[in-house]
């Protein structure tokens, strides 16, 4: 899969069956739920799903945004058999024009501290290292890496 055989979408609630698989599958115990999914989409939060050819989702992100102020990375995440094929950098894409075009001067985001091919994804967008929030990540007690980007 190439990024011209993605296609971004709006999220649906639809959608959340195959976001949920993938959010087993990469996050387990540690998975947002179909109700903190719903709440996002309830809030009028920014959040994209990734089609695939076969039009099955890819990837999904969401993005929170207090325009004039910041904007928050909530999700990104891409099905395992898709990685490394451009999709993240897809959606982290869009989610940062939208931040832009909401008037956003800085992006944030977390990250598991042993996250490293995230952490480089991210950091190849001109995100840095801000602080750690220590035992964020909960069952597992992983660390979170909070990044910043500034326009």
């Amino acid at each position: 899969m190439t990024p011209a055989e993605v296609r971004l979408e709006p999220m649906r609630a639809v959608d959340l069956d195959e976001i949920l698989a993938i959010e087993e599958d990469l996050f387990g115990a540690e998975r947002w739920t179909a109700g903190m999914f719903r709440s996002e989409l309830d809030s009028g939060h920014h959040y994209l799903v990734a089609r695939d050819g076969a039009g099955r989702v890819a990837g999904y992100g969401g993005l929170a945004v207090l325009p004039g102020e910041e904007a928050w990375v909530n999700n990104l995440a891409v099905r395992r058999d898709a990685q490394r094929r451009g999709v993240g950098r897809e959606l982290l894409t869009a989610l940062l024009a939208e931040a832009k075009r909401r008037d956003a001067p800085r992006v944030l985001l977390e990250v598991a501290a042993d996250n490293l091919a995230a952490q480089r994804l991210y950091a190849g967008f001109g995100f840095a290292p801000l602080s750690v929030r220590r035992g964020y990540y909960q069952p597992s007690n992983t660390d979170a890496l909070v990044m910043v980007r500034a326009e």
